[in-house]
């Protein structure tokens, strides 16, 4: 068995950023799903893990780490030695770190919560979502034109973090025609060795 758990779900996409980097980087987990429809999150076993009672959580030996970007950066630092995916230039530290807050930002208030919606049948605003997710593409788009990956001529963490949400966007009837850019960039995300992707539902603009 590998030192390393990742409890997940596998629906959530902020599960899916940590397994991802995870396969990325060519390690090896133990997967193990965490069951939020029946509350196995807010049992006190997991709260032990997060007392915000939230996935993904993942365990390497003795140490835990919750929140999907702080396992980014975790895993980055640990295990990328040559830190190509987490950059030790200030500027572009810094960039890498815009980029995270997005992914915490109108990422998770505009595709995620669209999706939130449909995927899981959750009450909240899916216009507002859609709005803000529509303004948070536009925005990438314009800073895609001419780039390859969001901060510097090869991928990061950055790139990891904002990846699911957008490409499951049509989940939550957001579309991404009209971001050329933005299609370009996913498939670049796909095609690098070790990715792995999500299991899309089918709602939204992805209904059968």
């Amino acid at each position: 068995m590998s030192t390393i758990k990742l409890y997940r779900h596998a629906l959530s996409g902020h599960s899916h950023r940590a397994e991802l980097f995870l396969s990325l980087l060519g390690l090896e987990a133990d997967i193990i799903d965490v069951d939020l429809a029946s509350g196995a999150h807010k049992q006190p076993e997991f709260l032990k893990k997060n007392v915000f009672s939230q996935v993904p959580v993942l365990e390497d030996g003795a140490i835990t780490i919750a929140d999907s970007n702080a396992i980014l950066v975790y895993l980055a630092t640990k295990y990328d030695e040559n830190r190509t995916w987490l950059p030790v230039d200030a500027i572009e530290a810094a960039q890498t770190q815009r980029f995270l807050s997005v992914a915490a930002g109108p990422i998770a208030f505009g595709p995620a919560v669209a999706r939130l919606v449909t995927a899981f049948g959750v009450d909240l605003d899916q216009d507002n979502a859609i709005k803000i997710a529509h303004g948070v593409l536009s925005a990438l788009e314009a800073h895609l034109d001419g780039r390859d990956w969001l901060v510097r001529q090869q991928p990061t963490i950055a790139d990891v973090a904002n990846y699911t949400y957008i490409a499951h966007a049509p989940e939550g009837n957001v579309s991404l025609e009209g971001y050329p850019n933005v299609k370009a960039w996913l498939r670049r995300i796909e095609a690098l060795p070790g990715f792995v992707a999500m299991q899309e539902t089918a709602v939204g603009l992805k209904a059968v």
